[in-house]
């Protein structure tokens, strides 16, 4: 820091901004910077440093003397300690216009672009909207089974009972399975002895139908009292309607192993989005707003402006969503996805809503789109919507030669979105810039920018 100080002592300081993590971006008199959790614009007050990471300082807060009119009470009482909620704290109209703030900033910063950027588009009621939850299991000193989340930068578990962004159906169902494991003496997967046998539970739901999907990730296929588990599952769960078994005996971070087996009901869910069915499986990519993912997906409709004899190419689809929406309104759709298992449920999804002009491929996007190029193949609209790293520049500089129409490029990273727009705005002019709110008391926003070709 430019004043030598003790890492220990307390430090005044301002919050002046929020970081792209939703931590405060603080100052002291002296003019250092500290990236304080729980601190708001407008706020000052007292914290201490807790580590420095890459040449920056983190801090917490000791005592508030300023508060901020927009901070709230959270209805999180353990919000701080688990960290999956950045903005409990903040009311829900400062959220959005943070997100508004921070896209149109990043835009400037990174791509020298200083355009209009609408508001964000929020939700009538920002809590118990996630569709997917994963959590992990503990058990306490008096035996019984808990679940919850990792605190940031650990892998201690903080014990929740109930997650206010989570589906309240799939909340009781965690809560439930817990007491059932504790009921039956199975024991949760230790981590750091590699002992145990239940790792995480993966719940899914969805808003256009009352199917819900349990995973159980677990370290061996077959384990005591596993049958009896499952027979107390349909017992006190019976809105589960799909119950899967995922192996993964790895020492690994990583949750979904490789095997599943369905142990009862289907293997799968559906979702219903903008008037077509969507099968999601265990190991599906499922956006995880599906009240949010409609408005999203419906705004990027709007944004491609297609017509009847349209060509268009759908980079990065994952499972078809947007692909298959957009059947609805052009003449043929290709769509392109690396993850094999993706473009099978994509496939599997075409066939569900009887549609035909829709064409799916295993590759990698660039490799595609070029021979697209080398063949004079025309698009005539792009959608976009790679992965937080972005797209690539040998993607980027195929799309420039093939130039199609309109672009509508969705981002769930900002800064990425940024670098990519310094590349397409050399043929594109960009028309409208929407940040959509998807993940409402977290930091994270996603962006859709309308491109159309210049001339």
């Amino acid at each position: 820091m430019k004043k030598q100080e003790s890492l220990q002592s307390p430090l005044d300081v301002t919050c002046v901004d929020l970081s792209y993590e939703g931590k405060g971006v603080c100052r002291d008199s002296f003019g250092n910077v500290v990236f304080v959790e729980g601190m708001f614009p407008g706020e000052e007050g007292s914290i201490k440093i807790v580590y420095k990471r890459a040449g920056q300082y983190f801090g917490e807060p000791i005592k508030l003397t300023k508060i901020s009119a927009d901070r709230i009470e959270p209805r999180c009482k353990v919000c701080r300690a688990c960290g999956g909620c950045q903005f409990q704290q903040y009311s829900y109209e400062a959220q959005l216009k943070h997100k508004t703030n921070y896209v149109k900033d990043q835009l400037r910063k990174i791509a020298k672009l200083d355009i209009d950027v609408l508001p964000t588009l929020g939700m009538r009621n920002p809590y118990g909207y996630r569709n997917k939850i994963q959590m992990p299991f503990g058990k306490g000193d008096d035996g019984t089974v808990f679940t919850g989340f990792y605190r940031p930068g650990t892998h201690v578990i903080v014990p929740i009972k109930e997650c206010h962004i989570e589906d309240p159906r799939a909340v009781k169902i965690i809560n439930t399975l817990c007491e059932i494991m504790s009921k039956l003496g199975v024991e949760p997967y230790n981590e750091f002895s590699h002992e145990g046998f239940i790792r995480h539970a993966l719940i899914k739901t969805a808003k256009g139908y009352s199917n819900i999907m349990l995973v159980l990730v677990t370290t061996r296929l077959n384990f005591p009292g596993k049958s009896r588990l499952i027979s107390e599952i349909r017992e006190k769960c019976p809105e589960v309607t799909t119950l899967i078994q995922n192996l993964n005996d790895e020492r690994t971070s990583v949750i979904l192993g490789d095997k599943c087996v369905t142990l009862y009901g289907s293997g799968y869910i559906k979702e219903n989005l903008c008037g077509l069915d969507f099968m999601i499986s265990a190991k599906s990519f499922f956006q995880t707003n599906s009240e949010m993912t409609e408005i999203l997906y419906q705004t990027a409709m709007d944004y491609a402006c297609m017509s009847k004899d349209d060509v268009v190419f759908d980079a990065y689809s994952g499972t078809g969503t947007i692909g298959l929406i957009a059947t609805k309104y052009c003449g043929k759709v290709i769509s392109v996805e690396l993850v094999k298992e993706a473009v099978e449920d994509a496939k599997e999804n075409a066939k569900i809503n009887k549609i035909t002009n829709f064409d799916v491929y295993c590759d990698d996007a660039s490799t595609f789109i070029n021979r697209l190029s080398k063949r004079s193949e025309r698009i005539d609209v792009l959608f976009m919507d790679p992965p937080r790293k972005g797209s690539d520049e040998r993607f980027l500089s195929v799309v420039l030669k093939l130039k199609p129409r309109r672009i509508v490029y969705i981002s769930c990273n900002c800064s990425t979105l940024a670098r990519d727009l310094i590349t397409l705005k050399r043929e594109y002019d960009i028309q409208k810039v929407q940040p959509v709110d998807l993940f409402p008391q977290t930091s994270h926003v996603e962006t859709i920018v309308g491109l159309i070709l210049k001339n």
